[in-house]
């Protein structure tokens, strides 16, 4: 009796093929959209948790000046080599402070230029951003009290002054100082903002500040808490102690901010989430759509199909099976559309990935709520016209032209 029931609601469909495609495309569009949409999300949330946790979840931001909305952050001053050896000396349980004074500046290699970033920092950076060097050496301890000027390059500046020639033992300009290469750092690609993280120069913290930057200031420093030790509280020490430096009494807030990875993880994760879901409930509307349009088609269904509905009863088929054919033929409609729209949405999202480089994280439950869904509004948008069917008066159906 199923099987019969099947059979007939497939020669339905076929046999007005192209009204019964255009009936399910919403559905197809809806169920692809959903899965594309939270497929991809996936994949750019595990990019950002990948490319954050690149930096260590054990790292703190501490700058000058509060960000906010509403928040000033010129009147800040920045920071001291004296804070810096509090932060080393005073602080318990963490790995390595790295002071950074950063600028922009055009580096020149032979005839070749590029405006990148130029850090001038101590080799803690290395440590507390998680950064190998590929080629050479780091700086020497004479060379950071110095302020000589020494360069470890990132791979997309190397490769933009030197190609694939040897660039160790070069100098370069850095605007008008002249920089021996020393090392290169090891490649770390894009981040998920889109920034690449290899257009940066390193350079000793002191010859940044007195010959490019011309003042001492730090503008930001790296902390990296021990391993197992508790970021929270290494931020709270660091409060403490920053505040008790600048002299920052009870009654006013900083005029800093430490900024801890794992909140920043959680909060671009969470970020992320939020879109993804928020794009798959408008994907979910084409569903909604989809389902109306099934339930009008339906409609015209039983109006074309009124003296066939006659017959059948006529002959003693009952309410209830005329009732299950037509249910049993939304349903069709609405499972084809189900599974053309998950191939679809699993073929955008590879493609998807592949195009913005993103991990290809497929939801086996999303797959499965999608198909559910689209079988559940064949039943709920396709009842009522079987229940019209159903309820026919068979001698007014016969009289139906």
């Amino acid at each position: 009796m199923v099987f019969e029931t099947v059979k007939l609601a497939f020669q339905a469909i076929l046999r007005n093929s192209l009204r019964s495609f255009l009936t399910v495309l919403g559905i197809v569009i809806g169920v692809g959209a959903v899965i594309a949409m939270v497929t991809i999300g996936n994949g750019t949330a595990a990019k950002v948790s990948a490319d954050l946790a690149k930096l260590g979840t054990n790292l703190l931001f501490v700058r000058p000046g509060q960000f906010g909305p509403g928040r000033a952050t010129s009147d800040a001053k920045p920071f001291t080599f004296r804070d810096i050896e509090a932060l080393r000396d005073q602080l318990h349980g963490v790995h390595a402070v790295a002071p950074i004074a950063q600028t922009s500046a055009t580096v020149i290699a032979g005839s070749e230029s590029r405006k990148t970033t130029v850090a001038g920092t101590d080799n803690a950076y290395l440590t507390t951003q998680n950064w190998t060097l590929s080629e050479g050496r780091a700086f020497f301890d004479g060379e950071i009290r110095a302020g000589r000027a020494a360069c470890i390059l990132g791979e997309t500046v190397r490769d933009e002054l030197f190609g694939g020639a040897d660039a160790l033992g070069r100098n370069i300009r850095v605007k008008n100082v002249s920089c021996e290469v020393i090392g290169i750092l090891a490649p770390k690609g894009q981040s998920s903002f889109g920034t690449d993280q290899d257009d940066i120069v390193l350079m000793p913290l002191r010859a940044v500040q007195r010959r490019l930057i011309g003042n001492t200031d730090v503008g930001r420093i790296n902390v990296s808490a021990e391993d197992g030790m508790e970021t929270a509280k290494v931020q709270t020490d660091i409060e403490r102690l920053l505040r008790e430096r600048r002299n920052i009494t009870s009654a006013k807030d900083d005029d800093f901010s430490v900024r801890d990875m794992k909140q920043v993880l959680e909060t671009q994760t969470g970020t992320a989430k939020v879109l993804t879901g928020l794009l798959g409930a408008v994907a979910g509307v084409s569903l909604l759509v989809g389902g109306i349009g099934i339930m009008n088609i339906m409609l015209v269904s039983v109006t074309e199909r009124t003296r066939e509905i006659g017959i059948r009863l006529a002959i003693g088929a009952q309410e209830s099976q005329v009732l299950m054919q037509f249910l049993v033929e939304a349903v069709v409609l609405s499972l084809l559309g189900g599974l053309i729209g998950i191939l679809l949405g699993l073929g955008l999202a590879g493609l998807a990935a592949a195009t913005m480089r993103l991990p290809f994280l497929v939801d086996p439950l999303i797959v499965v709520v999608a198909f559910l869904f689209s079988a559940a509004v064949g039943v709920v948008f396709g009842y009522f016209p079987a229940r019209h069917a159903a309820r026919l008066d068979p001698i007014e159906a016969l009289r139906h032209e």
